[in-house]
């Protein structure tokens, strides 16, 4: 790998993370058209860049990261357990559903799902705007739908943004929910991955470790406040359609 694949490697990671587009659909898309192989050494860099996205959630939300904030982080470690325990007891399963077919095809299911979702979204309706005042049946419903996105191409804050939705949040605090929640998920596969593949790092050039670290920071950090911005604004309408015409043009392309 060189800088500049570090560099759109970076941008993807960042970009995608914490949008309802599968950061992990893109990333291998983006791997194959690098010419990059899905070896251990680009699975480590990957891993990096991750954990500079774990660093732009804790400072947009610096205020939330204290011992006042308790009982939030009870839910949230609440909504965490059922992926984890998911993800933990079916990790050989789930590897093998990785393949550009399950990609593209849960893309355009997922952009259907949103689409659905807005259609029925009532602005009269009294939605929760503070994330503080969920209850933990709501965080519990919240951490089951994100066990959707153990299915490549589900996307994590897709179907914790779809899940917070349907349980009586608003657009923007389903997002602010789904930032946070991405704490203790991506701390736990970062730090499974670390010790996984912590033998690769090695085989990894410093420069452009480095510089993808920064670029997924900087562009992670910029995407969560422009992406809360925009759904003051709008819809996830056109995350739907993306979503559609993605999966389309993977289907055609690929397969």
């Amino acid at each position: 790998m060189d800088i500049s694949q570090s560099i759109i490697l970076g941008i993807i990671e960042g970009f995608t993370e914490f949008l309802p587009v599968s950061s992990t659909g893109h990333l291998i898309v983006a791997s194959q058209f690098l010419g990059l192989e899905q070896n251990s050494v680009n699975k480590a860099f990957e891993v990096i860049i991750q954990f500079a996205a774990i660093l732009a959630v804790i400072l947009n939300y610096k205020e939330k990261f204290s011992f006042k904030k308790i009982e939030l982080w009870k839910k949230l470690i609440l909504a965490f357990i059922p992926i984890g325990a998911v993800g933990f007891l079916f990790s050989h399963q789930i590897k093998e559903l990785f393949s550009i077919q399950i990609v593209a095809t849960m893309f355009i299911i997922g952009g259907i799902v949103f689409l659905l979702a807005e259609k029925f979204y009532k602005k009269e309706k009294s939605y929760i705007e503070d994330i503080e005042k969920i209850s933990y049946k709501q965080a519990l419903l919240i951490g089951f739908a994100q066990i959707f996105a153990l299915i490549p191409g589900t996307s994590r804050a897709g179907s914790t943004i779809l899940g917070a939705m349907f349980v009586g949040l608003s657009r923007k605090a389903s997002a602010e929910f789904s930032f946070l929640l991405a704490f203790p998920v991506m701390c736990a596969t970062t730090g499974y991955d670390i010790l996984k593949h912590y033998k690769e790092f090695t085989d990894i050039n410093l420069l452009t470790l480095l510089i993808g670290f920064i670029v997924a920071f900087i562009v992670a950090y910029l995407t969560i406040k422009l992406f809360l911005k925009f759904l003051e604004k709008f819809t996830f309408v056109s995350f739907g359609i993306y979503r559609i015409i993605f999966g389309l043009i993977l289907l055609v392309w690929f397969v």
